[in-house]
């Protein structure tokens, strides 16, 4: 079958989107935290036929810039943050083939806990589930969570892969056709096809039975966004969609050949993975249309929205330095959370020593310059080059304001992207898993033994 686009919607449980000032644009719901906000947007991704939306979270609002709160409530930079799986589940219930994915931390929970609700969620979506692994960024979910610090970038990895051997585990005790379900003898399942899992390891013990059978898609589709090194070998083991934010196609490729080169080297087979790139596009009817609308949208974006994110998203507070003061090596080296940014950033600007204003400029948080601006011909050009050009294989399509965003790209930039072949036209199956095209996986198939180097 012909190559075709992935295609995912971004959401966060909260006031606004990824963008923070997409609250106050004038068309936007005000409505966020009603069950009607998020079942419009799922019946208009349903709508366009996109595969999934998933939800991006935090435990804690951002509270690192200046060490206080009170901006983020002020300003509404992502200060509500409820929980995405309960919210999913009201999306689930008026649609019946769009993908349901949310974020959960290794973190700060324990796999059993994680696999079970993940688990429950896929039963009861018909297996549309997936969960986005994160190791969580910052101090401020720390303390939330009654911790002192947030663990060091790598260790949390360390500490993730055991995680996911626990989570797979659990999901693998089940057997197809463990159920029997026969009220005459009295069997309700083949106890000799429900397995314990007994685990203890370096970071984790826990030993089941597991307490949910596996779904018709075997089990959730694993999501995974690492940009670093450390990141791009966890995406490479375990991921099965990855997210990348990519700003232009060569260091698309460059992202692109890496996390499949480190699928090979894990063992899998990297056309079992799809890697979806962050977008923002700003469409309309002609490209004069979207042009006026990104007009208004490049108003709503403050400084402060930019540092507040920057500081979360790298557990550093910038406003403990001038604007234009440069940072010292130590303080860049001090830096956690997502340190993709902070690289990015360093490559991108050129410099080895930026300043909170290079930080702004660059880095692109809570900002509106990577927008894609367009009609349906000019958007769809530009996805098409990433796409055929193997920079990605779909996209994530965040957007500038809600519901309206979604809209506009299911009515302008999806059936352009369908007339050329790039996009489906129709779901075919019932199960994310079938609609993505991977594979239902058998229990165990995930322990592959890793290569010593990528084929």
């Amino acid at each position: 079958m012909t190559r075709q686009m992935a295609m995912v919607g971004f959401l966060q449980a909260q006031n606004c989107t990824n963008l923070p000032s997409s609250w106050r644009h004038p068309e936007s719901r005000d409505d966020s935290m009603s069950a009607d906000y998020y079942q419009e947007i799922a019946r208009i991704l349903e709508a366009g036929k996109f595969h999934m939306a998933f939800f991006d979270d935090r435990l804690a609002m951002p509270d690192r810039y200046g060490n206080d709160h009170a901006h983020t409530v002020e300003y509404g930079i992502r200060c509500v943050k409820m929980d995405p799986i309960v919210v999913l589940t009201t999306m689930g219930m008026v649609t019946t083939k769009l993908g349901l994915a949310s974020t959960c931390s290794t973190t700060y929970y324990e796999p059993f806990d994680v696999a079970r609700r993940f688990a429950t969620l896929d039963l009861m979506t018909n297996g549309r589930a997936a969960w986005n692994v994160v190791t969580s960024v910052n101090d401020g979910e720390a303390h939330n969570m009654g911790k002192d610090a947030h663990l060091d970038h790598d260790h949390r990895y360390d500490r993730a892969d055991e995680f996911m051997e626990v989570v797979l585990g659990h999901w693998d005790s089940w057997e197809d056709g463990s159920l029997i379900v026969d009220k005459k003898s009295g069997r309700f399942a083949d106890p000799s096809k429900v397995k314990r899992l007994d685990h203890k390891g370096q970071f984790y013990k826990s030993r089941g039975p597991f307490t949910v059978p596996r779904s018709s898609q075997g089990h959730p589709v694993i999501i995974q966004a690492g940009a670093s090194g450390r990141g791009q070998r966890f995406a490479g083991r375990w991921g099965e969609v990855i997210f990348t934010a990519a700003r232009n196609l060569a260091a698309a490729k460059q992202g692109y050949d890496a996390i499949r080169n480190e699928a090979a080297k894990a063992g899998r087979d990297p056309d079992q993975m799809f890697l979806c790139n962050l977008i923002t596009p700003v469409s309309g009817a002609t490209k004069a249309e979207a042009q006026d609308k990104m007009a208004l949208i490049e108003k709503l974006p403050l400084e402060i929205d930019a540092l507040s994110l920057l500081s979360e998203g790298l557990n550093y507070d910038f406003a403990s330095k001038g604007l234009d003061e440069p940072l010292t090596t130590e303080e860049l080296q001090s830096m956690q959370g997502i340190i993709g940014i902070r690289d990015g950033v360093l490559k991108t600007s050129g410099k080895s020593n930026p300043s909170a204003r290079d930080f702004v400029t660059f880095s692109g948080r809570g900002q509106t310059a990577d927008a894609i601006v367009g009609g349906p011909k000019e958007i769809a050009d530009r996805l098409e080059e990433m796409f055929v050009n193997r920079g990605c294989d779909g996209f994530v399509i965040a957007a500038t304001y809600v519901p309206g965003s979604y809209a506009d790209f299911v009515k302008h930039i999806v059936p352009e992207l369908q007339r050329r072949g790039l996009f489906h036209k129709d779901y075919s199956g019932k199960t994310l898993r079938e609609n993505l095209g991977l594979r239902r996986p058998a229990a165990g198939a995930w322990k592959t033994p890793p290569q010593a180097a990528a084929e």
